[in-house]
């Protein structure tokens, strides 16, 4: 999928060594930003192989949990997109997260993303809600819902476990009917 310069693409196997590199060469920035185990233990993103990682995300592609894929600027592997959560029935929701490189921020990068992975979970795979929860002091990722113009639907106390501790989120979210021309064509037109 591509919007601009703007690529989204299913994670594969041999992306692990790229984005082991990218995660460590951003440590810095991504941590304050990233989920912790509350019990603490497990390994600092990018300071091990990432094959079990993608191994895991493409398990839960083929098991219809989750979508992972991966951004890409002009071709270069810049930060993940992860759709989770993913859900059927009476819900027919997801949730996406993710993270883009220090270097590549800035760029639209991150809204082209959302936006394409959000018409792919409406259009293609019927859904009819997308969800996106961001910490309120994630000043970036605000702008990336405030661009898109997804809904405030308010905060969940102590949601996630980032950082050490058990974080607030805001939440935001958009419905099929929110976006009948996509949310791509949305952001065309800003």
């Amino acid at each position: 999928m591509r919007h601009g310069r703007v690529g989204l693409r299913v994670v594969r196997m041999g992306d692990a060594e790229a984005l082991r590199a990218l995660l460590q060469r951003n440590r810095d920035w991504l941590r304050r930003w990233e989920a912790t185990h509350p019990g603490g233990g497990g390994a600092e993103p990018g300071s091990r192989s990432m094959r079990p990682t993608v191994r895991l995300l493409r398990r839960q592609l083929r098991q219809g949990t989750g979508v992972p894929f991966v951004m890409l600027y002009d071709e270069e592997l810049v930060g993940q997109l992860s759709v989770s959560e993913v859900s059927g029935g009476a819900l027919q929701s997801a949730q996406i997260g993710y993270w883009v490189s220090e270097h590549a921020a800035g760029r639209g990068i991150t809204p082209a993303a959302v936006a394409l992975a959000t018409d792919y979970l409406l259009d293609d795979l019927g859904l009819h809600r997308v969800e996106i929860c961001i910490r309120p002091e994630n000043s970036a990722s605000l702008r990336v819902v405030e661009k898109l113009g997804l809904r405030y639907e308010g905060r969940r106390a102590a949601y996630i476990h980032i950082d050490g501790a058990w974080r607030d989120h805001e939440c935001f979210a958009v419905t099929r009917e929110d976006v009948p021309e996509g949310l791509a064509a949305r952001l065309s037109r800003e």
